[in-house]
């Protein structure tokens, strides 16, 4: 699953699941653009592909905004004039609070983030992905609003990754003519940075009361999984070995979604 002479492009590559893509997939042979939240976070990740010998471009943008993300495939397009791989997975947790306490503006900033952000990063890639002759959309969804119900408090989070869900079922359909490929992940428990921006508000006593003595992960027990193990399976699903594989969802966490959902 090498790819020389591809061309990537991956959000929310400044940390964690992204950032694990980025450089797996530039250590694969593909030349990436990494955006990042942050210009400094893209440009931290970009430095270390680059001292490995790898090809990126750093770019930040707010991908909720669709004037920022306009902006982002322009400078990208002057860049490359294709895109072979787009890696949708910029997101926030958001607020996590009982329904009767989440704000129309914290339930908005969280669709808009998650979902929109989604939306616009497929629309705007797909003049370069068709330049390419098709390529590979992998949505990084979640367990919630798949899987797992029983995370109370997070109704946004959960609704936005449904979303993503349905979003990408609808494409995969519409640009398989194209020869676009638009597949979604849905992690678990991974090793990550995004409870960095999750506020949670009187979500005591809204999950139901239930014990998990060896562990709510039955492949590992307590050990959460790794962002390396979600890149290599964005990486088959970007790669011809998955070349009939489209519109399709896969869950990446040990089991636990079919246990605490």
């Amino acid at each position: 699953m090498d790819f020389d002479g591809k061309i990537a492009l991956v959000t929310g590559a400044g940390s964690g699941i992204g950032q694990a893509a980025a450089e797996e997939l530039a250590r694969r042979g593909a030349q990436v653009a990494v955006v990042g939240h942050s210009l400094d976070s893209a440009r931290a990740v970009v430095d270390g592909i680059r001292d490995a010998g790898g090809v990126a471009e750093p770019y930040a943008a707010e991908l909720s905004e669709p004037d920022a993300v306009e902006d982002l495939f322009r400078d990208v397009g002057e860049r490359w004039a294709r895109l072979d791989v787009v890696i949708a997975n910029a997101g926030v947790n958001g607020v996590w609070a009982p329904l009767e306490e989440l704000s129309a503006d914290e339930w908005s900033h969280t669709i808009a983030v998650n979902l929109t952000g989604t939306f616009l990063t497929v629309k705007h890639a797909l003049s370069m992905l068709k330049a390419a002759g098709g390529g590979a959309v992998v949505i990084t969804s979640s367990v919630n609003g798949t899987r797992v119900f029983s995370n109370s408090g997070a109704s946004a989070y959960s609704s936005s990754k449904a979303g993503q869900v349905a979003f990408a079922k609808m494409a995969a359909v519409e640009l398989a003519r194209h020869r676009i490929r638009v597949n979604v992940i849905c992690p678990g428990a991974i090793e990550t940075e995004i409870d960095d921006n999750t506020e949670q508000r009187n979500t005591d006593g809204l999950h139901p009361p239930v014990e998990y003595p060896d562990g709510q992960i039955p492949l590992t027990g307590q050990q959460s999984g790794r962002s390396a193990q979600v890149a290599d399976l964005i990486c088959f699903l970007c790669s011809d070995a998955a070349s009939h594989i489209t519109g399709t969802e896969v869950w990446i966490d040990g089991a636990q979604s079919l246990l605490v959902g």
